[in-house]
C-alpha cells in the first residue's frame, strides 16, 4: 500500500476476543495493523509471530479526525478490552 502510514501493536485481546470477516472470533496474543491511506483506515490483526493477516470487522473506517497514531492506541485499548463486535463498538473521534 504505497503512501499509506502504518501502525503496528502486539497485545492480548481481551474477552471474547476479537471479530474478523475471515475466521471469526480471534483470541490471545496478538497483533494490531492499523493501515491509513487516505481518508480510508483499514484494520487488521494476526495472531502473535502468524504470517495471516486478518480484517477486523467493520474494516474498513471512515474518515476519522486524528486517524494517524491517536486512532491506533484507541483501536489497540479496545482490542485489550474485547471486541467480540468488531469495530461496531468502537467510536473514534471524527
Amino acid at each position: 500500500m504505497s503512501g499509506a502510514e502504518t501502525y503496528e501493536s502486539s497485545v492480548l485481546a481481551g474477552p471474547g476476543g476479537v471479530m474478523t470477516d475471515e475466521v471469526g472470533v480471534i483470541t490471545g496474543e496478538v497483533t494490531v495493523r492499523t493501515e491509513v491511506a487516505g481518508d480510508q483506515v483499514t484494520v487488521r490483526i494476526q495472531y502473535l509471530d502468524a504470517d495471516e493477516w486478518y480484517e477486523i470487522e467493520g474494516s474498513p473506517l471512515g474518515p476519522a479526525a486524528d486517524p494517524g497514531p491517536h486512532l491506533h492506541k484507541e483501536i489497540v485499548q479496545a482490542v485489550e478490552r474485547g471486541m467480540p463486535n468488531g469495530l461496531a463498538d468502537l467510536r473514534p473521534a471524527t
